[in-house]
């Protein structure tokens, strides 16, 4: 580690301390910036981490709609985002006046929308949902009951294959995991036969049909950790290889590239915030999370119900 990383990293603490300020970090986030925050986590964990937090400030190394969570979470408290730039392509991928437009098409029908969503769409939800807990929050309703899922149409369609519904779903997808192709999980496979392949429920149900094992990131990590096999083929964000490698040192993690010329897998918003950034967030206490307190308080509703589902 350089001598100015070192520094930057102490000077981060050393603001932290002074103004109560939690660092809340997804397992996308770069190496270095996972080491310092107080809590790494997948979508679910960081909505509990965030809920259940004291600190008077809330820094999200995430993205928008993670700080968004929570806001909505912690209207009192002050969240701040490195960098407000660091969007998702999936919550973009469903505008809220477009989705309350297809919700009125479909007057009968309950809404669970992914995290990975605005605060606008969470509005507009009946319960939210993450990777980690989707199947059992729908299934909290009965087989009748039918169903729009947004925004993730490949969550949703494994979520229908699982639990066997029909739900209605919005097509949104995530450009980290749209890009994984039948090929370079082949090739990969095909290098190492010894490997299994795991993969994220956002990936196409061509990808997850190959995999020894689908699930959100944590479960995902957890695998790693658990099943004796020593190399694994991983269809998701790069980002996670830094806590796979650091539980199970002695393991072998085969992220699947982007395209043809092997490329990291990364997810361009979620790289945008970096050290030097969650300095100057701290030190002027933005860029801060603002939202009005009718869409804070209707965005809620669904959010507190996905966490007594999730207890």
């Amino acid at each position: 580690m350089t001598v100015l990383k070192e520094t930057l990293i102490r000077e981060i603490k050393t603001l932290q301390q002074k103004k109560n300020t939690i660092i809340l970090a997804h397992f996308y986030q770069v190496p270095e910036i996972q080491d310092i925050a107080d809590f790494v986590g997948d979508s679910l964990a960081l909505a509990q981490s965030a809920y259940e937090t004291d600190a008077e400030i809330i820094l999200f190394a995430g993205v928008h709609f993670m700080a968004e969570t929570a806001k909505i979470l912690n209207p009192a408290k002050k969240v701040i985002i490195p960098d407000l730039e660091a969007g998702c392509s999936l919550a973009d991928s469903c505008p809220p006046e477009e989705f309350n437009a297809f919700k009125e098409l479909h007057p009968d029908h309950v809404v669970v929308s992914y995290i990975n969503c605005s605060a606008s769409v969470k509005a507009l939800s009946d319960v939210i949902c993450t990777s980690s807990n989707a199947i059992k929050v729908v299934e909290s309703f009965p087989k009748e009951q039918k169903i729009i899922f947004t925004p993730d149409i490949n969550l949703g369609n494994y979520v229908n294959h699982i639990t066997g519904r029909n739900m209605v779903l919005w097509n949104g997808s995530c450009e980290v995991h749209d890009v994984i192709t039948v090929e370079s999980v082949m090739q990969l496979k095909k290098e190492h036969p010894d490997a299994k392949i795991i993969a994220h429920p956002e990936c196409k149900a061509i990808i997850l049909a190959m995999a020894d094992y689908i699930g959100s990131t944590t479960s995902l990590l957890n695998y790693t950790k658990n099943d004796p096999a020593k190399k694994f083929i991983i269809a998701t964000e790069t980002g996670i290889l830094h806590a796979m490698q650091k539980i199970s040192p002695d393991k072998e993690f085969l992220i699947v590239p982007a395209d043809e010329t092997c490329s990291c897998n990364d997810c361009p918003y979620m790289k945008k915030n970096t050290l030097e950034k969650i300095y100057l967030s701290l030190e002027r206490e933005k860029p801060e999370i603002i939202l009005e307190q009718e869409l804070i308080l209707k965005a809620r509703k669904p959010i507190l119900k996905m966490l007594d589902l999730s207890i």
